[in-house]
């Protein structure tokens, strides 16, 4: 989030620009206490599926151990690692799933809240960091008091369910000083699965209203004052003229192209002066005919323009003229629909000119 020091004029809601770049710094709305209830929910799962069978394999090692203690012969080095060798296994086999459940847990709440960024500025040296001034705001400023009173509610209310709850079961803790040893463990295991049941309870409400409270200020800490929306404004308005310039020239070039590949048309239908349509058909070249060119208005009348300049064979037909403006895109072959109504006017054209050849002759 951004600093600590409020700025009045900083009154306009964040824009949806502002928020992003804020993400890209590595600036995000992030709970700490969203972490602690991932963490609490692995324990209580290690506890009630994973801790029973793990727990039982360990107490196998143990009894093993201790069944002999005669046999533990340490007058060497050697001998203290030979002996510390089996419960450092046996400790780490019990230990590495829920070491595992953890971390995973953790990490996953944290990627919930905010993809990983790497942000240079983030980690590089500021001095102004360490200022002593800027750390006398920080840890008694309001966010430092507001901190404060978030941790004690948490302790508070963590502390009050899991005593409460403790409180309810005295009975069982009393009474257990009169069962079998052996039984122990499991009660143990049952205690535990129900304080952190209880104390899990209490962390989802102080989480979710965390998370609710970290949205909001991070919110509050990208607030713009009004000149910095005028300027964020600019800045876009800016970026759409040069977008639409750039729209415009490579419009522009495009034209130029299509235009250009006229005078290679062996016919153009008008109609006859708000659309017109270059087609190419060569029946060596094989295929279907191809459209060159297609304009509308303006570039309509350069088409037919350049046609006649080179003696393209120009055929006016209004309702073909309008389908195949609205159906083929240029450089396209046309569709078959499109094959019989073009057909007759390629023979046509080949007539005219037979007709003007034998005019010649």
């Amino acid at each position: 989030m951004s600093g600590d020091v409020e700025h009045e004029d900083k009154t306009e809601e964040p824009s949806e620009k502002r928020l992003a770049d804020a993400i890209e710094k590595g600036r995000t709305a992030f709970s700490r206490e969203a972490p602690l209830f991932a963490s609490l929910s692995a324990t209580l799962v290690a506890l009630v599926f994973v801790m029973p069978g793990r727990a039982a394999a360990l107490f196998s090692t143990l009894i093993g151990l201790f069944d002999d203690p005669a046999g533990w012969r340490i007058a060497r080095s050697e001998d203290a690692l030979a002996l510390a060798a089996p419960l450092a296994t046996a400790a780490a086999d019990f230990l590495w799933p829920v070491v595992a459940l953890l971390a995973i847990s953790s990490l996953v709440a944290s990627l919930a809240q905010g993809a990983p960024r790497i942000v240079p500025d983030r980690i590089l040296p500021d001095f102004s960091r360490i200022s002593l001034s800027a750390g006398f705001r920080r840890t008694f400023g309001p966010r430092g008091l507001v901190e404060f009173a978030k941790n004690l509610i948490k302790i508070a209310a963590v502390g009050s369910v899991a005593s409460m709850m403790l409180i309810g079961q005295k009975a069982v803790l009393v009474t257990a000083m009169e069962d079998d040893p052996g039984a122990l463990p499991e009660r143990i295991l049952g205690l535990a699965v129900k304080t952190i049941a209880a104390a899990l309870t209490a962390a989802l409400v102080v989480a979710s209203a965390d998370l609710v409270w970290s949205r909001i200020l991070w919110r509050r800490d990208n607030r713009m004052s009004k000149h910095e929306v005028k300027e964020e404004l600019k800045q876009a308005e800016g970026d759409r003229m040069v977008k639409a310039r750039l729209r415009s020239l490579r419009l522009d070039r495009s034209r130029r192209r299509m235009l250009s590949a006229v005078p290679r048309a062996t016919m153009v239908v008008v109609n006859p002066t708000h659309y017109a349509v270059a087609m190419r058909y060569v029946r060596a070249e094989g295929g279907a005919p191809m459209v060159l060119a297609k304009g509308a208005d303006l570039i309509a009348l350069k088409i037919r323009a350049i046609a006649e300049a080179h003696d393209v064979p120009v055929v006016e037909d209004k309702p073909l003229a309008r389908s195949l403006y609205a159906a083929v895109e240029v450089e396209r072959p046309i569709p078959a629909e499109f094959y019989r109504a073009v057909a007759e006017i390629v023979h046509a054209i080949q007539q005219r000119k037979t007709g003007w050849a034998q005019q010649r002759t």
